[in-house]
């Protein structure tokens, strides 16, 4: 009887029939390789669109500069933002594996359309020598079709890595250790279908056509999301634990009807459950803390009202509402970041425009490929961060992850600073060779596009530092039951990031072409000045680093009790 209660799993996981999972035929690496398959294929698909989506907005869809950034950094911060709406769901009322199900559906469907829009007569815009001329309806059609991409990513970018990790038994030590090595894997999954995406999808959309060039993502997807279900019968899956919002909601009302009520000195006596294991489904009890002690008046007891949560909220619930506080103040000093990792999508890919983009005399590279070498940069430092800058570190800090995940995110920050300086640099040196030269209304001038490789470089090494470092502050830090949420919470830094982005260039665009000015991003970006621009992120991200110095040091851990 003892091994045959050993055969399942203990953390409440069933199989897709909704029987305890067995831990033999479900779970585990056996059931990872098709999760790992699906994300590589969907950021494959997700960055092949996307990647060289301002080149297409700006020569197929006639938009200007200023227009087509402002709409790929709308359009991605929607995709950030949709995660929300999928967390919710998913944690609440579906679960993640039909969570993923359902919006890759959506997500399908929407890579066909876009496809169709490049694609189909009447669809596509009419190209001559003089350029592309898209109609109204086009435009709108390529947008619905972006937006309903925008829907579906939703879905499944807050489920999918926590999904994986579902398919590993907390409880058994064995399986424990191989869920960090998964979140690995799974970084490398997402950047190896980045490449792809940034190199030859890239080449593809630049030399061969837009048909052909968001063709190839749609079936890419469309292969991403059989490989999902092709493992369903191998999945272990989490049942929904209900809904965090309407937990959050019980914790304020509560303190708020015990606002006259006074806390106990001994807050040991403040409510809580008896039992070893916490009220709320998937979670383990967490210590009182004395911060925001306000919020302690919902766990004050009375015997009349123990029965409604709206009255009487346990310690643990409490401390969920806390967590969630605690990590704003963090989430909120990721966005300036983000904004400055939107560039590469945006400003960057523009400035390369102006640039010579030929290798040799027969092979040109298209901006947008540069990303590429954000993905290289990544692929290098993960494993000397793990391997190299952590045992380092360690033997300084005594830390045993070298950095704790602040210190490693405000490293990241730093780094982010250089970035923008590099690109400032950058583009100094390029309008001095214009005005030199007088080279004010060619198209490329004669400076090898390669010179953008450092700024791509630094960013993707911030990246290993800040977006990594926040993925795994996120996961440790938020409360048990309320982990996809707060994944999609930290998305969303990306999705403000991107608006921040459309925001400065609104304001910069308005403030410097007043008086009939050209300003500092026109369309013909040798009458510009992109450098100050960047000199504007720079200070952003200066003070930003300040600010998040003062948040780190105010910030206090979670705590879990343990029995």
């Amino acid at each position: 009887m003892a091994l045959a209660e050993d055969d399942y799993t203990n953390d409440g996981t069933v199989d897709i029939r909704k029987n305890p999972a067995n831990k033999r035929k479900t779970g585990n690496w056996k059931a990872c390789r098709f999760i790992l398959g699906n994300e590589c294929c969907e950021r494959l698909a997700y960055y092949g669109m996307s990647t060289n989506l301002v080149n297409y907005l700006q020569k197929q869809l006639s938009m200007g500069n200023a227009a087509a950034a402002n709409s790929v950094t709308n359009w991605s911060g929607t995709c950030y933002v949709t995660p929300l709406l999928g967390a919710f769901l998913a944690d609440a009322y579906l679960g993640r594996y039909w969570t993923i199900a359902i919006f890759s559906i959506i997500y399908v469907f929407g890579m066909g359309f876009l496809s169709l829009t490049a694609s189909i007569n009447g669809l596509k815009p009419s190209c001559d020598s003089s350029g592309c001329h898209a109609t109204s309806s086009q435009i709108a059609a390529c947008f619905v079709a972006l937006y309903m991409i925008a829907l579906g990513t939703g879905g499944i970018k807050p489920c999918v890595s926590s999904f994986g990790a579902d398919q590993f038994d907390e409880t058994d030590d064995t399986e424990k250790e191989k869920k960090s090595s998964f979140f690995n894997w799974f970084y490398m999954s997402i950047n190896v279908g980045a490449m792809i995406a940034s190199s030859v999808l890239v080449y593809i959309q630049m030399n061969v056509g837009w048909d052909w060039g968001f063709g190839i993502p749609a079936v890419a997807m469309a292969i991403a999301v059989v490989f999902f279900f092709v493992g369903s019968p191998l999945y272990r899956l989490q049942k929904p634990g209900g809904s965090p919002i309407t937990r959050i909601l019980q914790v304020i009302v509560a303190s708020c009807r015990n606002f006259n009520v006074k806390v106990p000195d001994d807050k040991s006596l403040l409510y809580e459950t008896r039992d070893a294991e916490s009220s709320i489904q998937g979670s383990r009890k967490l210590e009182h803390t004395d911060k925001l002690s306000f919020f302690d008046k919902a766990a004050v007891e009375d015997l009349k009202s123990l029965e409604n949560p709206w009255k009487v909220c346990t310690v643990t619930q409490v401390e969920e509402l806390k967590a969630v506080i605690r990590l704003l103040p963090v989430w909120a000093s990721g966005i300036v970041f983000a904004a400055v990792y939107s560039q590469m999508s945006t400003m960057f890919v523009l400035q390369g425009n102006t640039l010579d983009q030929h290798m040799g005399p027969n092979f040109k590279i298209p901006s947008a490929s540069l990303s590429l070498f954000d993905t290289v940069s990544v692929l290098i430092w993960a494993p000397i961060y793990d391997l190299v800058i952590v045992p380092f570190a360690r033997k300084f800090t005594g830390h045993p992850r070298g950095f704790t995940q602040l210190q490693r995110m405000g490293i990241g920050l730093v780094i982010s600073v250089f970035s923008m300086v590099v690109a400032g640099i950058l583009e100094v040196v390029r309008l001095r060779i214009v005005q030199k030269n007088n080279y004010y209304d060619r198209e490329y001038i004669p400076m090898t596009i390669f010179w953008q490789v450092p700024q791509y470089f630094l960013i993707g090494c911030a990246e290993v530092f800040t977006f990594i470092g926040q993925l795994e502050f996120f996961y440790d830090q938020a409360p048990d039951a309320m982990r996809s949420l707060c994944s999609a919470l930290s998305l969303t830094t990306i999705a403000l990031g991107n608006y921040l982005s459309t925001l400065l260039v609104t304001i910069v665009t308005k403030t410097t072409t007043r008086n009939g000015k050209l300003g500092w991003i026109p369309d013909n970006l040798n009458r510009g000045h992109l450098d100050y621009y960047y000199w504007v992120l720079t200070l952003l991200s200066i003070i930003n680093f300040l600010v998040y110095l003062l948040i780190a040091k105010w910030y206090t851990y979670k705590k879990t009790v343990d029995h």
